[in-house]
């Protein structure tokens, strides 16, 4: 296929890792120190790869929109990280955590890169440690993990608070002590606003400093994007609003693939929607689900008058719930896989069961953890025949050490005692699988320029389970780039600086000026945040949980009319050359209404469901997804032809020669 050599290594499963680092080029210390990276985006990959090649001896410049490195993809949640460590002796190893992941993103991912993701995960607890996270420890001393949804083992790893900010705080402690020695330079509220381009290699950025709107031009011998992903197309995600595709189509418009865009999770524990007015849902951590136990009101006039607030969910008794994920999935349960979970909360609502004034939530429940707790410490406590309310005190103070500030920022949120009654929760969009194309050693199809974290089309295939986003991210960053970039700048030391004042860059700068003022000669009739809530609803109803052909088809026609009109239309105030928010939050959404029409038109190509991609044609007859692997065992590139309607696809086979290809079941 040429164009798209995914340059996975020959040999053995378990060896091609080892092997490849082996064979790679290496840069001497003496000529790192003549060369230069730009990593664009500081969130757990951009940190973790920036601190790295900086220790390394490179020169690196970071560019960040925040007043500080930091990540958008949500850390108010608990979370986790996994690594197959098998502290409990349950039966995990680097084969299973490789297997489930392949088999949890439904056979839609390369095996070498998952295996290399598996073998690596056990480094990268080690690091986090040797940094400092502050994972929990269970009485032997060893870190303490939990089981996320769709294993059957405890491999996630998780730090008291959030894990996802604890474990930035490692990444940011490396990469300050190298800003320190000067091999870092950082840029904060910095916006990339194109790639360039020079010799057909990504040799530097333009980027907005978006303080003073000053454009600027930075140049290196390679070019990191470690941006995150695209989820906020949907608007309401779990996302901060800052987190866009910008960098990342910037890139697709100059040439990088982007693969699998249709490829989305939904993360089924997220705090309910309270009205239209909001960007941004609250995640809590999947880990809930270990405990928490998920139902709604089995009688439709119950669920109504739940609803309607004539009854509380705690005076339903237990033969009128329907645990529905227990009863449909009984070995797993409430810790089925994500999509499975999420796509069973929508219909149990589309039917008229959901439990919020909306109608648009399910209850998770902790009184039966709690029960089961308070009798275990009652036992380990000495306490003989406890009566039903000390079982219950102490049950609930095992609670609160586990999932404590879970339940305060719950409570602070929705003005109800998780403790006394049951959460409601709701999925939502939380992490995109789509992404640029990259090969085997994260380039992607410009030479020189390489994605890692969510910002690449993603290890896991078509449907992630919980936790392997950081994995993923830390994998990258610490233990995956800093040896693969190597080997691309080998053929560097000599190249000497990349000078800015080439046509090349003259040429970028100008593209983004006339399309920063383009922006800014619309008629003004309506506001950026207008366009960006049309556009989410349209990815909401019509290429979100669930996709159909008529519904996609609309979605493409539609969003290409939005788009149209958010051109003409869009109102921003101020100017090119100051602090302009609008005008920032315009680049972006011009960029996600691009994105969208793409994303549409793959979730169209793709007839066939498969893990977070769910075509409503194409199901079992108990309502799961149904693969077509003989036609559709591939991935989606998609090359830039201008229009998204005109995007040309490519196609990288998947080839499977350790693994059977099997149905997916969690029964």
């Amino acid at each position: 296929m040429g164009i798209l050599d995914s340059k996975i290594p020959s040999g053995p499963l378990a060896d091609k890792w080892t092997k490849h680092k082996n064979d790679i080029n290496l840069v001497n210390p003496a000529n790192k120190r003549n060369i230069d990276i730009i990593v664009v985006g500081t969130g757990l990959a951009g940190g973790a790869a920036a601190a790295t090649l900086a220790e390394l001896g490179y020169n690196v410049k970071t560019f960040c929109y925040q007043d500080s490195p930091r990540r958008a993809h949500s850390i108010a949640a608990q979370g986790g990280i996994n690594a197959a460590k098998n502290y409990q002796g349950d039966g995990d190893s680097n084969y299973r955590l490789f297997y489930d992941t392949i088999k949890g993103g439904d056979y839609r991912s390369r095996e070498a890169n998952v295996y290399r993701l598996a073998e690596v995960s056990g480094n990268i607890i080690d690091q986090c440690v040797a940094q400092g996270v502050p994972f929990a420890r269970e009485y032997g001393g060893m870190l303490d993990n939990r089981s996320f949804g769709g294993v059957l083992v405890s491999r996630t790893f998780y730090a008291k608070g959030q894990t996802g900010q604890q474990l930035l705080l490692g990444a940011y402690s490396a990469m300050n002590r190298q800003i320190n020695r000067g091999k870092i330079q950082a840029f904060n509220r910095h916006e990339m606003m194109d790639l360039v381009l020079v010799d057909g290699k990504a040799r530097g950025i333009i980027a907005r400093d978006l303080v003073s709107g000053e454009i600027e031009r930075h140049s290196a011998h390679a070019v990191v994007l470690a941006t995150g992903g695209y989820g906020n197309v949907f608007f309401l995600s779990t996302n901060a609003m800052g987190s866009n595709v910008m960098a990342a189509w910037r890139a697709h418009r100059k040439g990088a693939f982007f693969a699998n865009p249709c490829f989305t999770q939904i993360h089924p524990t997220c705090i309910p929607v309270s009205g239209d007015h909001q960007s941004k849902l609250t995640l809590m951590s999947e880990s809930l689900r270990n405990d928490g136990r998920i139902w709604v009101p089995a009688k439709k006039e119950d669920a109504i008058a739940v609803r309607e607030g004539k009854l509380k969910p705690t005076e339903i008794a237990e033969e009128d719930r329907d645990y529905y994920l227990e009863r449909r999935y009984p070995a797993f349960g409430n810790l089925v896989p994500r999509d499975v979970a999420s796509r069973a909360a929508k219909e149990r609502c589309d039917a008229g069961f959901g439990v919020n004034k909306t109608g648009e939530a399910v209850f998770l429940d902790f009184a039966s953890a709690i029960e089961r707790y308070g009798k275990e410490k009652a036992l380990t406590s000495g306490l003989k025949d406890p009566d039903k309310a000390t079982i219950i005190k102490l049950g609930e103070e095992v609670v609160e050490a586990k999932y404590g500030n879970l339940f305060q920022m719950y409570e602070k949120i929705v003005d109800q005692n998780p403790y006394k009654t049951p959460m409601m929760i709701y999925p939502a969009v939380h992490y995109t699988m789509g992404g640029l194309w990259v090969d085997y050693n994260l380039q992607t199809t410009i030479p020189g320029c390489y994605a890692a974290g969510e910002a690449n089309f993603s290890d896991h295939g078509a449907n992630r389970l919980g936790a392997s986003a950081l994995m993923q991210g830390l994998a990258d960053g610490y233990f995956v780039l800093p040896y693969t970039i190597g080997d691309y700048l080998s053929k560097d030391i000599r190249t000497g600086k990349i000078p800015t004042d080439s046509k090349e860059f003259e040429e970028a700068e100008k593209q983004v000026r006339e399309r920063m003022e383009k922006l800014m000669s619309g008629s003004g009739i309506h506001s950026v945040d207008y366009y960006h809530k049309k556009l989410g609803k349209i990815m909401w109803n019509k290429c979100g949980m669930a996709r159909n052909e008529k519904e996609l088809k609309e979605a493409i026609k539609e969003i290409s009319a939005l788009r149209k009109d958010f051109w003409e239309n869009v109102k921003i105030p101020g100017s090119i050359g100051s602090k302009n928010q609008e005008l920032e939050k315009a680049g972006r959404v011009a960029d996600f209404l691009e994105l969208g029409e793409l994303f549409a038109k793959d979730a169209l190509h793709r007839n066939e469901s498969c893990g977070g991609h769910f075509r409503e044609e194409y199901q079992t007859e108990e309502g799961e997804a149904l693969r077509d692997d003989e036609n559709f065992k591939y991935v989606a590139a998609w090359e830039y032809k201008g229009e998204p309607k005109d995007a040309e696809l490519h196609k990288e086979d998947l080839v499977y020669e350790n693994i059977e290809l099997k149905t997916r079941s969690y029964k």
